[in-house]
């Protein structure tokens, strides 16, 4: 906890000596917004993400998304990453998941980094740590993940699945105000 103190202080100093950047769009060529076959070309081109090709997608029915799992892992490959999830929505890339390993990199050293690059987190909490602009949405969650959303979809997505209250819900809330 120490750390994390002494992290979000230094990230404060060096938000106050650096202008804050942009922030990014996703890692390793691959970035928020690109098409599935664009995806999977990045990954194969990108051995660090472990892709395996057409075996590592899937396909949701009835719901216009697509899903890429990526597992360094099982291609022995060395990498500082382990598993990678690359979400798809009507053929655009709007959620980038990356597992960091934990043997080679530790989550003090990333937040410092991102910190340097990017200024301080709008939010900070003990499950992750929230950077956030109008267009992309980056995180650094605890153990080590990183993930970088495209807020936009993101957003149209949420407020399409709101389902409305139900008639129970209704009467208590009409209750309620009744008193």
């Amino acid at each position: 906890m120490k750390k994390f103190a002494v992290a979000f202080f230094l990230c404060g100093v060096f938000a106050a000596f650096s202008q804050s950047k942009d922030l990014p769009t996703g890692y390793g060529g691959v970035t928020l917004g690109m098409s599935i076959e664009e995806t999977k070309e990045v990954l194969k081109k990108n051995t660090d993400f472990g892709y395996h090709g057409d075996r590592d997608v899937s396909l949701l029915p009835n719901e216009n998304r697509a899903l890429i799992e990526t597992d360094t892992e099982k291609g022995h490959v060395i990498s500082y990453l382990e598993r990678c999830w690359f979400q798809f929505y009507e053929d655009s890339l709007y959620i980038i998941t990356i597992n960091v390993n934990r043997e080679k990199m530790d989550h003090y050293s990333i937040f410092e980094a991102l910190c340097k690059k990017y200024g301080s987190p709008d939010t900070v909490s003990p499950e992750k740590s929230v950077w956030k602009n109008d267009a992309v949405t980056m995180s650094l969650e605890r153990p080590l993940t990183l993930k970088y959303v495209d807020q936009a979809t993101f957003d149209k997505l949420q407020n399409a699945s709101l389902v409305g209250p139900s008639g129970t819900e209704m009467s208590r809330e009409m209750f309620l105000e009744g008193l």
